[in-house]
């Protein structure tokens, strides 16, 4: 009776040889599920803090990053055009409305304090204007005209003379700077000084601007 009872108990322990490594190779199985997810984890984060830092990189090379305003002389209109044309006594006059902008880059409004506006003949001044204080807004163009009574009073009639012997035009460079302020995320505030620098024929046929350039 006993002999048949152990040929049960080890009948039952021997009918599935292969439980324990069933059981062993499941363990494995699980051990290695739980590492790809903590893999899987660890490439989230990862890949987490690279696309944190790329967007900080980004804000702050492009967002962040000051840049200078450009002022221009976009163009210009006249009145009461005069001119002399004489070989040692040549002159001229008239008013201008001289059209400027402001182009701000910025992603931040800028602010500039009021200025002045040259304008030269070679390296006589033949007029000037006052620039009014303003603002441009972020990554727009602040346009504005300003009047310029432009004459060529400190100009050697013989040196006029001889310029416009040779051309129908006059040449003109305007030169001028605004200082001010770019203000960012309206708490971060940098200051900002733009320079012109333009160059122009002033047209004495067709009492126009040519050839206008600015850098």
């Amino acid at each position: 009776m006993a002999e048949n009872g152990g040929e049960k108990v080890y009948a039952a322990a021997t009918a599935n040889p292969y439980g324990r490594v069933d059981e062993e190779l499941a363990s494995v199985a699980q051990r290695e599920e739980r590492r790809k997810k903590r893999m899987k984890y660890v490439a989230y984060g990862a890949a987490f803090v690279v696309f944190q830092t790329a967007v900080i990189l980004v804000f702050s090379l492009v967002v962040m990053k000051v840049r200078t305003p450009k002022f221009r002389v976009r163009s210009a209109t006249f009145q009461d055009f005069k001119a002399a044309t004489l070989p040692t006594n040549s002159s001229f006059s008239t008013q201008m409305f001289a059209e400027l902008c402001v182009k701000n880059p910025n992603f931040g409004r800028y602010k500039y304090q009021d200025s002045t506006v040259e304008f030269f003949y070679q390296n006589y001044k033949v007029g000037e204007a006052a620039i009014p204080k303003g603002k441009a807004s972020f990554k727009s163009t602040k346009k504005f005209a300003v009047p310029v009574d432009l004459s060529s009073t400190n100009v050697p009639g013989d040196v006029l003379g001889s310029e416009l012997s040779q051309h129908a035009w006059i040449p003109l460079t305007s030169r001028a700077t605004l200082n001010g302020k770019v203000r960012l995320m309206l708490i971060f505030t940098k200051k900002k000084s733009t320079n012109m620098s333009c160059t122009m024929n002033l047209n004495t046929s067709s009492k126009q601007l040519q050839d206008l350039e600015c850098v």
